[in-house]
């Protein structure tokens, strides 16, 4: 990895570099940074296209303005974060900044102005335009466009995003002397906050995020298309990892981690999430993202990973497989327990139906198979009273999904968990059994095995899709499926 030409002392470092002077880089004289100024090919471009739901994110803001009027309303995409040293993590934006933008630059930030009069806003797209030839930010600094690659020029964000675009550099200075009530998205960038402090609340921030996170609720048509084309990746990602299984058992989790990875980066973004690998013993820990363990014959994998779009919509679909791709009697027993929890949970996604009772449907049948199998006394109805069951089903039954892996997650309560579900909305459906290790309350021959079954659920005008429905779900269609893809 290259070094940069940094500045000698702090103090420099805080020096814009147009005020530099050259002697203050070594190795770089005057003669060469008058090189560097010049003999630069135009690289603008033009004609460019808006991007596909660039009508979609148009309605959104649209909305926003209804619901806020009067007030400035301002979204950061988020700043870089240091992973170590002079390296940063890899970038996402926010996802409120995504969602009405369709941007994914670092440093960015939404602004929509009241209009005088009060009838709805103006929004501007604050972002870093090119790097400046003249002063030598475009190769002196460390974000310099020949350090990390081309931004685009505001007149290029326009054309993209269909919102008029602004130097970001400015915005912090204008934010100080604005009037009247102002929100902030919180969280992202540390620097606009700063420069709103004494013009907003916590309370009124968190409504504005609130009411991003509930407009996610109901998804539109350009986001089903993503949520589809990502269950489609995923289920490609699953094929991967079980025509390689041989090599995981060769070596570890790991194996199945970077399999699974290179589909992501390849189809889409990235994994929309740590995946879960987990193998044997560690697939009765939920959220198992080590993937150091051995794979060995004989086990369960549990498989818990998404892909997530250009788009930054994230599929999360689990299947917990036998290594060796037979299930043992007793792995089949749990996992046939487990299916039947989902389905009863599937059948349970209607419009009109509570969002609580696919949770309520699945949580049912695992209780009753625990007393079935003599794990807990009866009768089921005790059980589920007293959730007796939770010592083995651990977690709720799934969640809204979208842009986030656990979407609209600060939602109100009244909208979400005691909501009732509409077309459009996506969900996962997730019902588990985990028997821990050293869990001397079930015999010995349940204990490390754990068992999860995941699919993304759209709900539709007459009941509900299954996006993830590529990848089989019954234990003998797993097998068989297994079987097929290592033949």
């Amino acid at each position: 990895m290259a070094e940069e030409l940094t500045p000698e002392t702090p103090d420099e470092a805080e020096e814009p570099i147009k005020q530099r002077k050259n002697g203050l880089y070594p190795g770089v004289s005057d003669e060469l940074a008058e090189n560097m100024r010049t003999g630069w090919a135009d690289t603008e471009l033009r004609d460019l296209q808006p991007i596909p739901q660039a009508d979609r994110t148009a309605a959104r803001r649209a909305a926003l303005s209804r619901r806020f009027p009067g007030e400035r309303l301002v979204i950061p995409s988020g700043n870089l974060k240091t992973r170590s040293n002079d390296t940063e993590y890899a970038f996402r934006p926010s996802t409120e900044y995504a969602y009405l933008t369709g941007d994914d630059t670092h440093d960015s930030v939404l602004v929509l102005e009241p209009r005088r009069g009060g009838e709805g806003h103006d929004a501007t797209l604050y972002l870093l335009p090119r790097s400046n030839r003249e002063n030598g930010e475009f190769w002196l600094d460390g974000q310099g466009e020949l350090w990390v690659g081309r931004r685009h020029a505001p007149t290029e964000a326009e054309q993209l995003f269909g919102i008029p675009a602004k130097d970001v550099r400015e915005l912090a200075a204008a934010l100080k002397e604005a009037t009247g009530p102002v929100r902030v998205v919180r969280g992202h960038d540390a620097g606009i906050e700063a420069a709103l402090t004494d013009k907003v609340t916590a309370e009124r921030d968190e409504e504005l995020r609130g009411y991003l996170s509930e407009a996610r609720l109901v998804k539109d048509a350009f986001e089903i298309g993503e949520l589809e084309r990502a269950c489609a990746s995923t289920a490609r990602g699953f094929e991967d990892v079980v025509r390689v299984l041989d090599k995981a058992r060769a070596t570890s989790e790991r194996y199945i981690e970077g399999t699974f990875f290179l589909r992501a980066r390849v189809e889409g973004n990235d994994v929309g999430y740590g995946s879960i690998c987990a193998s044997g013993p560690h697939a009765t820990t939920l959220h198992w993202v080590r993937n150091d363990g051995p794979v060995r014959e004989g086990d369960l994998l549990l498989l818990d990973a998404g892909v997530e779009t250009t788009t930054f919509y994230t599929a999360d679909v689990t299947r917990t497989l036998p290594v060796n791709g037979r299930f043992t009697e007793l792995q089949r027993k749990i996992y046939d327990a487990v299916y039947d929890a989902q389905e009863a949970g599937i059948a349970a996604v209607k419009p009109g139906a509570k969002y609580r009772d696919f949770h309520d449907a699945a949580q049912r049948v695992l209780a009753e198979r625990l007393v079935e199998w003599g794990l807990v006394e009866g009768p089921v109805e005790r059980v589920l009273e007293l959730g007796l069951q939770r010592r083995w089903t651990l977690h709720g039954t799934g969640h809204m999904l979208g842009m986030d892996v656990h979407d609209c997650a600060v939602a109100r309560t009244e909208t979400y968990v005691d909501g009732v579900l509409e077309p459009g909305m996506c969900l996962t459906v997730e019902p588990g059994l985990y028997f821990q290790a050293d869990d001397l309350t079930v015999p010995e021959e349940y204990r490390g095995i754990g068992v999860r079954i995941e699919d993304d659920i759209l709900v539709t005008e007459d009941g509900n899709r299954n996006l993830s429905a590529a990848l089989p779900r019954r234990s003998d269609e797993v097998e068989a499926w297994m079987a097929e893809l290592q033949a």
